[in-house]
């Protein structure tokens, strides 16, 4: 069996899904909220401050997909 160097294998945990994230149901951090809030002003949607963090990253991946200065969303 082979040995596996959490420092350089990538293809483990780069990228984990937020609704598994140990963290996901704590509030959205500062940076977070105040990302989303950005977004949230460029794309029309309304604003929750109340999100966890998981779903505020759900909502900001989302987002980034229709801001026309982040993700070339419709013009």
């Amino acid at each position: 069996m082979s040995q596996v160097d959490a420092k350089t294998d990538t293809r483990s945990n780069t990228e984990k899904d937020p609704s598994d994230w140990t963290t996901g149901g704590e509030p959205m951090t500062g940076a977070q909220a105040s990302y989303l809030k950005t977004l949230c002003e460029e794309t029309g949607h309304p604003f929750d401050e109340s999100l966890n963090k998981a779903d505020a990253s759900k909502l900001i991946d989302l987002l980034q997909g229709e801001s026309k200065r982040v993700g070339g969303g419709e013009s």
